[in-house]
């Protein structure tokens, strides 16, 4: 009942009334043989809109009796076959109209409830943002604090320590300072992300990169029992990989790809890091004897937030190897990730070289 009440006091069903009335009265007051029904259509087309689907049900079928009725009423002429085919064409026109119309009125909603579901998920997905940024941001703080006292307790300028203790703290360091690595990684990605990666570039020589970062990550190998290989491809000698790079930047690269295959090799395996250089472009691949990537996760690795099922990325963020593909990226170079025969994985990046002339190079 109280869905009845709300038609009759619509606007909109008055309406429809009112143009069927004129439709009716153009229909019974010319000849059989002329078909005025398909004026009918407009009412259709707006209950439709403004209506619910039974109330278009009802006009249209409102709207087909009174065209096929026609026939007999006013006039009570003898019926042609050309009279019944032209209304039946008419009949057919209504409630195709009518079927048609009522699925692009279901499209509409359709899409209406997808938009709205895009925009609460772009909405959660802005608050979860400015939520991760802000935490980040409000964590790095304590964390370098923590780290400092931690160093100063190292030290010894608390008192004596003993070399046990010396061994807890140590750990407690490495432990802080990979969850600042967290959460600096957490606002870089976020920060590259909406303002764009600015770099400052400058020639770079890959070579010395790759051998800092080999010294920095030593405590990390020793304690994995990993022993890193350093390598020049096919030859011997130590060469020079010049790029236009940013050198902090790239050297987050290195430490990435490094730390993930050290992370990822076996006790007492061995991880090369190759470094290979061309006239067009330079290479550097992290080669480990790990788990290996499994296929169905291969098009992922570089993904935001993705942390498969293999062995390999069962720790982390998700947002190592994404801020890696984010600066090599940046950098016009390309990054890839494959499996090593018989068993392992290779990390690898492709950059340009650097065009330069003798002086060009320090």
């Amino acid at each position: 009942m109280r869905h009845l009440e709300q038609i009759w006091r619509s606007p909109s069903f008055w309406i429809i009334v009112g143009l069927i009335g004129i439709v009716i009265i153009l229909e019974f007051s010319t000849p059989p043989e002329y078909v005025m029904g398909y004026l009918y259509i407009s009412p259709i087309l707006i209950a439709n809109s403004r209506l619910s689907r039974t109330s278009t049900f009802l006009i249209t079928l409102a709207a087909v009796f009174l065209t096929l009725i026609n026939i007999w009423i006013p006039n009570h002429e003898t019926v042609q076959i050309s009279m019944v085919v032209n209304r039946l064409v008419t009949i057919l026109a209504l409630v195709v109209t009518a079927v048609l119309s009522d699925r692009n009125r279901q499209t509409q909603l359709v899409l209406v409830t997808q938009q709205a579901k895009l925009q609460a998920q772009d909405k959660i997905m802005n608050m979860r943002e400015d939520f991760a940024s802000t935490l980040a941001h409000d964590l790095k703080t304590p964390l370098l604090g923590a780290i400092e006292t931690l160093h100063a307790f190292e030290r010894g300028q608390f008192g004596q320590i003993q070399i046990p203790q010396k061994t807890a703290v140590a750990t407690m360091i490495r432990s802080h300072q990979n969850s600042l690595r967290l959460v600096e990684t957490l606002l870089d990605v976020y920060r590259n992300e909406t303002e764009g990666l600015q770099l400052k570039l400058a020639p770079i020589n890959l070579v010395n990169l790759a051998e800092e970062v080999v010294i920095a990550l030593i405590p990390l190998s020793t304690s994995r029992s990993v022993y890193i290989n350093l390598n020049y491809g096919e030859s011997d000698f130590r060469k020079f990989l010049w790029v236009n790079g940013d050198g902090f930047q790239l050297r987050r690269v290195f430490t990435n790809l490094l730390t993930n295959a050290i992370n990822h090799s076996p006790r007492g395996a061995k991880v090369e890091l190759v470094l290979e250089t061309n006239s067009s472009y330079q290479v550097v691949q992290m080669i480990d004897s790990g788990a290996g990537i499994k296929i169905d996760e291969k098009p992922y690795l570089f993904d935001r937030f993705y942390q498969g099922q293999s062995d390999r990325l069962a720790t982390g963020s998700g947002l190592g190897l994404y801020l890696t593909r984010q600066i090599i990226e940046a950098h016009g170079g390309t990054i890839w990730a494959e499996n090593r025969q018989p068993q392992g994985a290779i990390f690898g990046f492709r950059l340009p070289s650097l065009v330069h002339s003798s002086h060009d190079v320090p």
